[in-house]
C-alpha cells in the first residue's frame, strides 16, 4: 500500500506577489500582463470571490471587477521560490513527481526520517514551507495519486485532508465525477447523458460498457470508480514540451501571421540549446477569434537536426491543416515535444 502525498501551493503566483506587497492581501488582485488579450495567471482569494480564475480573459475579468488589481507576472521569481519548496520536498524523499511550479506528488512511503504517518510528513512539509517562505500550501494524503490530488482541493487553502485505506470507498461514492483526472465538459456531458454523475453511479458500471463507450479510457474509468490507481510516482519525470506563443492586439488572417513565426521558432529553438535537449515532434496552435483552437503535430524517428528543419516543418504543418483564407486568429503558437537529453546520434535533416 502506497502513501502519497500531493502538495498543492495556494493561488500560489498571487501568494508569491502579495509577500512583498501585504497592503493588496484583502483586495481581488490577479496575476496577468497588460496585455489587451492577455488571461490571468493566478487570482487571489479575495479575485476568486468576484468569479476570477486563471484562463479567463482580463476583459471578461474587468467586466466582472472593475476593481481588481493587475500584478505583471515573474515567472523568474515563481521559479526560485518553486525550488526553495522542492528543496524542503526532498529532505523526506526522492520520489517527487512535479506537476507545475506549484505542485507535486511525493512518495512518502519509505521516506527518508522513517516517519511512519504520511499524514504527518504533509503537516510538518507545510510548516516548513510556510516558515521558509511565509506561503500556505494544501494537501491530500492518499493510497494513490487519483485521491490524493482530489483530497488537497477538499480543505482549499491552507488546508489538509487525509483519505484512509480504509475509508476510500465511502469518500469516493458521492464524489462528482468532474473531480476525476481527464474527465472534461464533453467526457462529463456523455457520462451525464448516460446518467452517471458521481463515483457511486460508476460502481454500477460493468468494465466492458464503458469501454465500449471511452474506449481505453473507460477501464481507467472504471479503476477509479473502485478508487484504484496504479500509477507510480515518476521522479524523473520527462519534460513534455517546449512551446512559445503570442497573442495579437487585432485578429490576423494565416498569411498575416507570417512574419511573426520566425521569432517564436527561434525561441523555441534557443530554449532546446539552452536545456540542451533534442525534439522529435513538432506541434502547431493556431486560435480563432472565436477562441476555437486548431492543432496540428506530427514526430520523427529521429531529432530535428537545425533551426531550418524546426521552420520547415512548421510550415508543412500549416500547408496540411488546409486553414481557408478568411479565417482570423487572436493567438499563434509553436511547441517541440518528445524531448531527449541531446546525444551524439544521427538527427534529422530535412534539408
Amino acid at each position: 500500500m502506497r502513501k502519497i502525498i500531493h502538495i498543492d501551493m495556494d493561488a500560489f503566483y498571487a501568494s508569491v506577489e502579495l509577500r512583498e506587497r501585504p497592503e493588496l492581501r484583502h483586495l481581488p488582485v490577479v496575476v496577468s500582463s497588460h496585455h489587451p488579450r492577455a488571461v490571468i495567471c493566478a487570482a487571489s482569494y479575495p479575485a476568486r470571490e468576484f468569479g476570477l480564475r486563471s484562463a479567463m480573459s482580463m476583459s471578461q475579468a474587468r467586466k466582472r471587477c472593475p476593481q481588481v488589481v493587475v500584478i505583471e507576472p515573474n515567472f523568474e521569481k515563481y521559479r526560485a521560490v518553486s525550488a526553495q519548496i522542492h528543496n524542503i520536498f526532498q529532505r523526506y524523499t526522492p520520489l517527487i513527481e512535479p506537476l507545475s511550479l506549484d505542485e507535486a506528488f511525493l512518495d512518502v512511503t519509505d521516506n527518508l526520517l522513517q516517519i511512519a504517518s504520511a499524514t504527518e510528513v504533509a503537516m510538518r512539509i507545510r510548516e516548513e514551507i510556510y516558515q521558509a517562505t511565509g506561503l500556505t500550501a494544501s494537501a491530500g494524503v492518499a493510497p494513490n495519486k487519483f485521491l490524493a490530488k482530489v483530497a488537497s482541493d477538499w480543505n482549499k487553502p491552507n488546508g489538509i485532508c487525509v483519505i484512509k485505506p480504509s475509508k476510500v470507498k465511502k469518500f469516493i461514492h458521492d464524489l462528482p465525477l468532474k473531480k476525476i483526472p481527464g474527465v472534461g465538459k464533453v467526457t462529463q456531458e456523455k457520462l451525464k447523458t448516460m446518467q452517471l454523475e458521481t463515483l457511486g453511479d460508476l460502481q454500477e458500471i460493468e468494465e466492458a460498457l464503458l469501454v465500449h463507450h471511452f474506449g481505453k479510457y473507460g477501464k481507467q474509468l472504471f479503476l477509479y470508480a473502485q478508487g484504484i490507481d496504479e500509477r507510480p510516482v515518476q521522479a524523473e519525470r520527462e519534460r513534455q514540451q517546449i512551446s512559445k506563443e503570442t497573442t495579437f492586439d487585432d485578429d490576423l488572417t494565416l498569411m498575416q501571421c507570417l512574419p511573426f513565426w520566425p521569432k517564436l521558432i527561434d525561441q523555441v529553438w534557443r530554449s532546446l540549446q539552452h536545456k540542451e535537449l533534442s525534439a522529435r515532434g513538432v506541434s502547431a496552435k493556431l486560435k480563432l477569434k472565436n477562441f476555437q483552437v486548431l492543432q496540428h503535430s506530427k514526430s520523427f524517428k529521429t531529432p530535428l537536426a537545425t533551426q531550418a528543419d524546426l521552420e520547415q516543418v512548421l510550415h508543412q504543418l500549416l500547408s496540411e491543416m488546409h486553414v481557408p483564407d478568411e479565417f482570423q486568429f487572436r493567438l499563434i503558437g509553436i511547441g517541440v515535444y518528445q524531448l531527449t537529453i541531446r546525444q551524439e546520434e544521427a538527427q534529422l535533416s530535412l534539408l
